[in-house]
């Protein structure tokens, strides 16, 4: 049986964060987390872009952007919706979580979910405390492992007359 898994080494991967201005207060948390993470896994700081958006709706294009510009091994998304009175939440939650998820298959490059969807601003601030339970140090453990698996997949791809043979008979002989 073959197994294949990610692992938490950030050392040489190219990673992006795309984080939103709407809420600042919490998406300065994620981020710090996030960055916390991804320095400890080995990440220098040559390889990590930040790109900061208005808020979660502008998300997903930018992510889309950065993982088509195959400059990224994966686009990290940072952002809090925090219900409110209005339907408003639902509709950017729902924008931003598919779109997020549309600019991953588009890409092929793992675009990761860091978006807080809350009821109330005291559940924002529990997803967005330390290193543990903060959403952005999870999303960054989640891209670290997923551009691993990517990349040790990438890898096991038949190149030249073998890649042929795939393409042609739609199996590897």
């Amino acid at each position: 049986m073959n197994i294949l898994e990610g692992y938490q080494d950030a050392k040489g991967l190219r990673l992006a964060l795309v984080v939103s201005k709407f809420n600042e207060f919490i998406t300065e948390r994620l981020f710090a987390g996030a960055v916390e993470v991804l320095k400890k896994a080995g990440a220098d700081d040559q390889t990590l872009e930040v790109v900061r958006v208005p808020g979660a709706f502008e998300i997903p294009l930018v992510a889309r952007h950065l993982a088509l510009s195959r400059r990224f091994d994966a686009v990290i998304c940072l952002g809090a919706v925090i219900r409110g009175e209005t339907p408003h939440f639902e509709y950017i939650s729902r924008e931003a979580s598919r779109g997020i998820a549309q600019a991953a298959w588009d890409s092929g490059v793992p675009v990761i979910f860091g978006v807080l969807t809350t009821d109330t601003v005291d559940q924002a601030l529990a997803r967005a405390e330390g290193v543990e339970q903060n959403r952005g140090a999870e999303a960054a453990r989640t891209a670290i492992e997923m551009a691993s698996v990517l990349r040790a997949l990438n890898r096991r791809r038949p190149r030249g007359a073998a890649a042929r043979r795939v393409k042609k008979a739609g199996r590897p002989r």
